[in-house]
């Protein structure tokens, strides 16, 4: 059975303007006006879901989606790092980031590691295919890391690959496919297309 995902990156909060390591921080007024205008341009079908942070499920009420929360779409566990600015922590803990830079197994903060990311995010995937999945078609406000992680898991591609790959606010990624083979159709924004 072919499976469609259309991955949804929430929008703008002051944490991501910040290069915060974002716990459950909330979207800003500029991300829900964003969010709101772009609206229009979210594809229909299927089941809508969202990640259990606030940015994620306000995204999903400002997109005008009734949406359930989707516990494995959570954003990257960082523990120990949540809430702090990425050049705070490189300043503090040089070596450690630099290992969670370079090792997908690390885990130096004592939260996930990259590995454990994709794995949770690639279980979720590959469990959507399966007998007991709700539908065909999935709509889901995730943040970017999951979004990353899910492409990474899709394609096969090595964990590292994560570090290369940009999700901008309100970008919608498409997974088709079933259960080990997927196709990416990576961030469309969502804007409207220009008049005239």
């Amino acid at each position: 059975m072919t499976v469609r995902v259309m991955l949804i990156s929430p929008a703008m909060n002051a944490a991501l303007r910040e290069a915060r390591f974002d716990g459950d921080s909330p979207l800003d007024r500029s991300g829900r006006a964003s969010a709101r205008a772009a609206a229009a341009e979210v594809p229909s079908g299927g089941l809508a879901l969202s990640g259990p942070y606030r940015r994620c499920r306000e995204t999903a009420e400002a997109l005008g989606l009734t949406a359930r929360t989707e516990p494995a779409l959570g954003g990257w566990d960082l523990a120990g790092w949540a809430g702090r600015r990425l050049d705070e922590v490189a300043a503090a803990e040089p070596v450690e980031v630099a290992s969670w830079l370079g090792d997908p197994s690390a885990a130096p903060h004592g939260g996930e590691s990259l590995c454990d990311l994709v794995a949770r995010t690639g279980t979720w995937l590959e469990s959507l295919g399966g007998p007991d999945a709700p539908g065909t078609s999935f709509l889901a406000v995730a943040e970017a890391a999951v979004v990353r992680a899910a492409v990474v898991h899709g394609l096969r591609l090595p964990a590292e690959a994560f570090w290369r790959l940009d999700v901008a606010p309100l970008a919608l990624t498409e997974l088709s496919g079933r259960s080990g083979r997927w196709n990416v159709g990576l961030g469309r924004p969502l804007t409207a297309p220009p008049a005239g």
